[in-house]
């Protein structure tokens, strides 16, 4: 009997160790592509790490201004997971100073006027907004794309920090605090 059940026992170890492998690949062969994939940018201000890690959504055929990002109402500023800001020096973003940290970004949409909202709430979903955890709110400079931007980009210089989807680019001053 004991040796019956030491057999099955060592049957079946052989047969899932067999198996998983085998489920890994298939499994990879049919993972498609997020529509929304990761994305990145950094840069350094005098030797201090800026990054912004987010998710970069696509036109798609779809209308973006005013349509998929209504006028008027908070955007969660890419997709998915919220859009973090991390920052190992204090920063003047625009004209507001934001202490070195983890933020998470997200944009009030306007036909004419932006703002940038840094906001201390962090590691939540994207749509998880909370105005009482706002740091700051900067205006953004809004110009038109010299060509449709298909897929949001967010861009960090040493002296900008600029956005950028369908036919709108949204910039502001960005450098170190004194």
């Amino acid at each position: 009997m004991y040796i019956k059940r030491i057999s099955l026992v060592m049957a079946l170890l052989v047969t899932f160790s067999l198996a998983l492998p085998a489920q890994e690949h298939d499994s990879g062969k049919s993972k498609k592509p997020p529509l929304s994939p990761p994305a990145h940018t950094e840069t350094t201000i005098n030797g201090k790490k800026v990054s912004i890690d987010y998710s970069a959504p696509s036109m798609r055929g779809r209308k973006i201004m005013g349509g998929l990002v209504p006028f008027g109402q908070v955007w969660r500023t890419g997709a998915n997971a919220a859009t973090t800001l991390k920052t190992e020096t204090d920063l003047m973003i625009g004209e507001q100073k934001v202490p070195a940290g983890t933020y998470t970004i997200y944009s009030l949409p306007g036909e004419n006027d932006w703002q940038l909202i840094i906001n201390k709430q962090t590691g939540q979903w994207g749509t998880e907004y909370k105005q009482d955890q706002d740091l700051v709110r900067i205006p953004l400079k809004k110009e038109a794309t010299s060509a449709p931007v298909e897929t949001f980009k967010i861009t960090l210089s040493p002296t900008s920090l600029v956005m950028e989807w369908e036919n709108t680019k949204l910039s502001t001053d960005l450098k170190a605090a004194k």
